[in-house]
């Protein structure tokens, strides 16, 4: 078993928390868009406070323990590993929860190149307990706006997590799928899961778009963030969003395999 100070030793090496590679200009920038409504950080959340720029800054250094400085207006952004690991703890109890009355769950990731494994394994534990893993909507083209104008993007699972694809690429061992940040992708699925009369997932797990778009339609949902996505932790101060776990969500993939093994050993999961 990972211990909670080997898990906040990794945090800091790794660079998921601490001090990480997110510069506070992104944060900053990410923090006026929000305050703006620009739906390119909403993630598909429709807030129904008004959050000003200093209003984002307190919020994410309460949630995450970046510089709640306001002149602090570059170099690096800083996460808080002890609210690292209290985020994963709530995120640990809401698996354990939905494991036990044997839930059906939905993953999905807008990070694929880099979550895509941490996800996968919570989905096979998810499935050994017992809970039913979705996968609807499998080759359902969504049609998402980018800053090349629209594209249209396909929805795929690989280890029964959701993801999409950019055009003209299909399913390959060496493509995992596309950066997304849209609450298309999720409102897609659970589209066709409604007009198939097939089961709705009562958890959504992810990150971006995945967690505000289906928290925003009142799925409950758990999810990563980092220092420049904002609409989750607004989502978990809203209630919309049940868990938001502060961390770098750009590292490289295997080093979120700890996180898995300390997620699952806190849900009673582990196989």
């Amino acid at each position: 078993m990972l211990s909670t100070g080997a898990l906040r030793a990794h945090l800091l090496a790794a660079r998921l928390a601490g001090p990480v590679a997110t510069a506070r200009e992104t944060s900053l920038r990410s923090y006026r868009l929000f305050a703006a409504r620009d739906p390119r950080v909403l993630l598909g959340l429709d807030p129904e406070q008004s959050w000003g720029e200093r209003d984002l800054l307190r919020l994410m250094a309460d949630k995450c323990g970046v510089s709640a400085d306001p002149d602090y207006v570059s170099g690096q952004d800083a996460i808080d590993p002890e609210r690292t690991l209290a985020g994963l703890c709530a995120f640990a109890e809401r698996l354990a929860g939905a494991a036990e009355r044997r839930a059906p769950v939905l993953f999905g990731t807008g990070h694929p190149h880099r979550l895509l494994g941490f996800y996968a394994g919570l989905a096979d534990a998810m499935s050994a307990a017992g809970c039913a893993v979705l996968t609807p909507a499998r080759g359902r083209c969504v049609d998402i706006t980018t800053r090349f104008g629209v594209r249209t993007y396909h929805l795929d699972y690989v280890q029964r997590v959701a993801l999409v694809r950019e055009p003209g690429v299909r399913g390959s061992g060496s493509e995992p799928g596309a950066h997304c940040h849209s609450p298309l992708p999720v409102r897609a699925v659970l589209e066709e899961a409604a007009e198939a009369g097939g089961v709705l997932p009562e958890l959504v797990i992810g990150d971006h778009g995945w967690v505000c778009g289906a928290g925003q339609l009142g799925i409950e949902a758990i999810g990563l963030a980092d220092t420049d996505d904002p609409a989750l932790f607004v989502g978990e101060a809203e209630g919309l969003v049940s868990v938001a776990v502060p961390l770098d969500d750009a590292v490289r993939s295997d080093h979120y395999r700890p996180l898995t093994r300390y997620v699952l050993n806190r849900a009673c999961l582990s196989q």
